[in-house]
């Protein structure tokens, strides 16, 4: 699969703290990624150096094959998406028109909504399942609702790459399914999506491949039941990690317990 977004030995210092200390990633066309990692490993850091948000003091970012710094501001919102837990629209804005900022990268300022501006933002309520909430304001929403609005709001982007950071923060299980089934359409059509997830059974049972970020550095890469066993996640997450084999259950059940 072709590679849309790379992060080649990326460097980043917030303030006097170096954050990331060389990270390397390839996000391809179609993928499912999980970044996991204990906090403050600096998995956020790492998405929104990914997104352009911050530019690495050594090392490079390409956004198909060229450097994200180097995209015009609409240009790379086109094809890259964002979606944080702190939802940045303004909070007197419906639900419908906070949508609809995802279509300015399409069209520019003061110009009408187009026929393929309302499809985009009618699809996006619909596969995330807040047609419901279209008129209401923002500002009314429940954390979880305002979550799903924001996931709309990237999708009617219609991006290539889609970054998600904790997106199912403030979720019930019924909605963080949902949640990754939308991620998984997304994925189906071409998309590639990386995901910050903190339950590690869900990112494991969401992602085809899992990135285990420990102290800004890449710790371990690949399946995700290699990663969650492997040494490195036990060394990162301080416990002692075991996967069961459930009879018709398509993944492991993961046990955590503090080491002996």
């Amino acid at each position: 699969m072709k590679a849309v977004l790379e992060a080649r030995a990326a460097v980043v210092r917030r303030g006097p703290r170096e954050v990331l200390h060389g990270v390397s990633l390839v996000l391809r066309e179609g993928d499912a990624v999980a970044l996991v990692g204990p906090n403050a490993s600096g998995k956020s850091t790492l998405v929104r150096t990914l997104a352009g948000l911050l530019r690495p003091e050594r090392g490079d970012v390409l956004l198909q094959g060229r450097a994200v710094a180097a995209w015009d501001r609409d240009a790379r919102a086109r094809t890259l998406a964002l979606v944080t837990p702190e939802e940045d629209a303004p909070a007197a804005l419906t639900v419908e028109d906070g949508v609809a900022l995802g279509r300015y990268p399409h069209r520019g300022p003061f110009r009408p909504l187009t026929r393929d501006d309302h499809a985009a933002i009618s699809g996006a309520l619909a596969v995330t399942g807040i047609e419901g909430l279209a008129r209401r304001a923002l500002e009314t929403l429940s954390a979880g609702e305002r979550q799903l609005a924001a996931l709309a709001r990237g999708l009617a982007q219609q991006p290539r790459v889609l970054l998600l950071d904790e997106p199912g923060a403030h979720l019930d299980v019924g909605h963080q399914l949902g949640l990754f089934r939308v991620l998984d359409q997304a994925r189906a059509g071409g998309v590639a999506v990386l995901a910050v997830v903190h339950d590690l059974q869900r990112a494991a049972a969401w992602a085809g491949r899992m990135i285990l970020l420990h102290e800004g550095r890449v710790a371990a890469e690949g399946p995700p039941d290699a990663v969650l066993t492997s040494p490195e996640a036990a060394r990162a997450f301080r416990v002692s990690v075991r996967a069961y084999a459930l009879p018709g259950a398509a993944h492991p059940l993961y046990s955590f317990e503090e080491p002996s």
